[in-house]
């Protein structure tokens, strides 16, 4: 079963909304705001917690950020890798 809906009015640029009409699909495109607020709101708690996180660890430097990002990107390496191995 699906989440209760309601309905509201929202104001937004004629350009966005017709750009979100016209990609929204058989969904429609009450279903792609939604699912486009749902993406922001994931993004905004995100952001909370990187605040608290760095207020009590202290901020993030960019070394730490590319370590983690080379390490992501040899993770997605061996996946394909592996994937490829298996076929």
């Amino acid at each position: 079963m699906s989440e209760p809906t309601g309905k509201y009015s929202i104001t937004m640029p004629r350009d966005i909304a017709e750009a979100a009409k016209a990609r929204s699909g058989p969904s429609g495109p009450s279903a792609y705001v939604a699912a486009a607020v749902a993406r922001q709101i994931e993004r905004d708690n995100l952001n909370e917690l990187i605040t608290v996180a760095e207020a009590e660890h202290g901020p993030i430097t960019d070394e730490e950020i590319q370590t983690l990002r080379d390490q992501l990107h040899q993770a997605r390496e061996q996946q394909t890798q592996g994937g490829a191995n298996a076929a």
